[in-house]
């Protein structure tokens, strides 16, 4: 299963390590419990609660014709006390 896309590392997000939250890039079609039984079964933790965001989509003009950016769906996941995930998640 590739829900995820990958881990985001920013300057948030490292903060948001403290509180043991783990910021992650998604799919758009992924769910919060499919994410959760995911990441439940590939790290081995226990997710505590889940928040999920879209960025709005980008709209940028090419001459004539118009684009828009590609927009993604970002899942912030709380971890039980004592549970960890690894900060890359090629180790």
């Amino acid at each position: 299963m590739d829900e995820i896309n990958n881990q985001v590392l920013t300057e948030k997000t490292i903060r948001l390590l403290q509180n043991n939250q783990y910021s992650f890039d998604v799919k758009l079609e992924s769910t919060k419990t499919e994410i959760k039984d995911w990441i439940e079964k590939f790290f081995d933790v226990k997710v505590k609660a889940m928040n999920s965001l879209r960025s709005p989509k980008r709209k940028r003009n090419r001459r004539i014709k118009e684009s828009s950016l590609v927009d993604h769906k970002r899942m912030i996941v709380t971890l039980e006390p004592g549970y960890s995930i690894p900060l890359f998640l090629n180790e």
